[in-house]
């Protein structure tokens, strides 16, 4: 999808009529209680960018139907079965993508849809591409940042149709397998791709058909799907970028025709203006710092579905969230300029804090008392309206500070400043009701708070392929070998 972006530059042909072809849908259809705070501008007054990327599955028309099969799923909600969050530094010196497996059991929240007034309630544990069904991708938009606790700015969504129009306008895209691959079982499940051992550039169905194959890459699982459409997009943002024949006015024309009319996007880049302001950002990134990244996931039982692996996956959102690249060559940021509020906080004493004891593990209780003590400290600090909670024990490893809502992110902050904590740890939650410090398993004694050293490293769980790597190539199953 990001040749849409690319392609933005011929906006001033026909400005008008392609404005037209653009479809647009509301950003975030959630609660405002669950939306992520916005990011803050670094030191030079820059912001980053978050944008969320959606392949639908929609068979809403005879041509969705066609590309996507399955005729008893015709005219029903369409699911968000391609799911990558495109974050830009700030400084735009580097792009990293998240993606999350179709496969990723999360909570939903309530949403509510534009059109018709429904509400959809909040859900726990249920598959994330029915997110795009309950009132359209402001609703897959508004999980993710239930989720991750990033705030996203745009969103661009394209569906099967749209997949090929744009592969078929581009001239193809460069992929790889490493044997002659069918993805065809005798049950008629596979996407019926059908290439030879080597590199072939893809468009039209077939584009499609890469990037919807799970039988018959590597395992046969969503991961190994998810693998390969990281290929397909480094691919195609080099085609992007090295072919010649798009300065070409003809085959600009042709470009930028076909991916207005592919594209739905939230009303902040609803124009061919916006969406070539937005390409001009995303050119300024060099090919070889641009990182693909897989959210680190588990297993959830025997039931084939994944979940977020906590540890690993926290840590890949917190860096992009910190605005820390995920190919390790930044300079290391200062985590209070990247989280300052812009909410001014009150006098410490009309600060009101909720103190909990989440010094207990899974091997160990939690050391009595220490909440009583950390509130103890507080007050004595002048934070006067400072107290214990001592009917909740958390589990939790690394103390942090939690508020609800973005008028209570600057007392957050002064809290954390006034103990010494760092206020990368300082979090928006809808889990509390105001401010609350949870004093961890990483600070069980004493009064003086000493931050462990943050781990600014991409978990090797995330599986990373850099931008300009083009040695990639697809496992094939032995059982799809033709």
């Amino acid at each position: 999808m990001l040749v849409i972006l690319g392609t933005a530059g011929a906006g001033y042909l026909y400005y008008q009529h392609l404005n037209h072809n653009i479809k647009k849908d509301p950003l975030n259809i959630g609660d405002e209680k669950d939306r992520a705070a916005e990011s803050k501008a670094n030191a030079a007054g820059q912001k980053p960018l978050n944008i969320l990327l959606i392949g639908s599955d929609a068979r809403d028309s005879a041509e969705n139907q066609k590309l996507g099969g399955a005729k008893d799923t015709f005219d029903t909600p369409a699911r968000a079965d391609v799911q990558m969050l495109l974050h830009v530094s700030a400084d735009r010196s580097n792009m990293s993508v998240v993606s999350m497996p179709r496969d990723t059991l999360t909570d939903i929240p309530k949403c509510t849809d534009p059109d018709t007034g429904k509400t959809y309630a909040a859900e726990t544990d249920v598959i994330t591409n029915d997110s795009l069904g309950r009132g359209g991708p402001g609703c897959t938009v508004a999980t993710w940042e239930k989720l991750t606790d990033i705030h996203i700015d745009h969103f661009m969504m394209v569906d099967f149709s749209g997949v090929v129009s744009m592969a078929d306008a581009i001239g193809g895209v460069p992929v790889c397998v490493d044997a002659n691959i069918y993805s065809h079982t005798s049950s008629g499940k596979g996407s019926g791709l059908k290439l030879k051992k080597g590199t072939t550039a893809v468009k039209g169905k077939q584009a499609l058909q890469w990037l919807r194959t799970r039988y018959g890459f590597e395992d046969d699982t969503d991961i190994a799907r998810t693998k390969a459409q990281h290929q397909y997009m480094n691919s195609m943002v080099r085609q992007l970028r090295e072919n010649a024949t798009l300065s070409n006015p003809t085959k600009l024309r042709s470009l930028a025709e076909t991916a207005t009319k592919a594209l739905t996007v939230d009303n902040g880049l609803g124009t061919v203006a916006k969406l070539y302001d937005l390409s001009k950002e995303l050119k300024k990134v060099p090919t070889g710092r641009i990182t693909m990244t897989t959210m680190p996931w588990e297993y959830s039982g025997s039931s084939g579905r994944v979940v977020p692996r906590t540890t690993d996956a926290d840590q890949l959102f917190r860096l992009v969230r910190e605005d820390i690249a995920l190919d390790g060559k930044d300079k290391k940021k200062s985590a209070t300029a990247v989280k300052a509020s812009s909410d001014p906080a009150a006098a410490d004493d009309k600060i009101a804090v909720q103190v909990e004891n989440g010094t207990r593990t899974d091997t160990t209780g939690a050391v009595r008392g220490r909440a009583t003590s950390i509130a103890q400290l507080l007050v004595g600090k002048g934070f006067k309206e400072a107290v214990a909670d001592s009917s909740t024990a958390p589990i939790q490893a690394t103390t942090l500070v939690r508020y609800p809502s973005a008028d209570l992110e600057g007392d957050a902050q002064r809290v954390a400043k006034a103990l010494g904590i760092p206020t990368s740890t300082v979090k928006k939650s809808t889990s509390v009701s105001g401010v609350t410090l949870v004093v961890g398993a990483d600070w069980t004694t004493g009064t003086k708070y000493k931050a462990p050293a943050e781990d600014d490293t991409t978990p090797t769980s995330a599986d990373a392929l850099n931008g300009s790597d083009t040695t990639a190539c697809m496992h094939v199953d032995p059982n799809y070998v033709w």
